[in-house]
């Protein structure tokens, strides 16, 4: 498991036409329905861009993607050198993460193939990096370089 420590970010909340709340993703630049999984998502975010420095202009969230026959949305991917480098699923923070959050990791690794896989419910972390085709556990996530 990683440890995430994630850092101070004054999040734009507000309430939605329809009364619910929403919150200003700034990566996609838009407000969004504020879900118990956004939360997590954009705590990660700001984790990936403030603590590991990752470039905003390089992640990619909520996506659609094709799955065999079927379309999907992946929650977060960042890009090195023009390529899918790194893929985030999150949860939110009831769902205990376990084998079936890998599964569908790995599904959508096969449309967009990375070398880091990570999975999170805000509470717990995991990664595995791809080596020679094989998957090994992550203690951390990469730096940017």
């Amino acid at each position: 498991m990683i440890t995430v420590v994630y850092p101070e970010y004054a999040h734009s909340v507000r309430p939605g036409d329809d009364g619910q709340p929403v919150i200003l993703d700034p990566v996609r630049r838009r407000w969004v329905r504020l879900t118990p999984e956004e939360w997590v998502r954009q705590n990660f975010l700001q984790y990936l861009m403030q603590t590991l420095r990752y470039p905003a202009s390089l992640v990619s969230v909520e996506k659609e993607i094709i799955v065999g026959e079927l379309r999907k949305r992946y929650d977060i991917v960042v890009y090195r050198d023009a390529l899918p480098w790194l893929l985030v699923e999150c949860k939110e923070t009831s769902v205990e993460l376990g084998p079936a959050t890998l599964e569908q990791a790995l599904r959508y690794h096969i449309s967009v193939p990375v070398q880091y896989i990570v999975v999170t419910n805000g509470h717990y972390t995991y990664a595995w990096e791809k080596i020679d085709g094989r998957l090994t556990a992550m203690a951390a996530l990469p730096v940017w370089p």
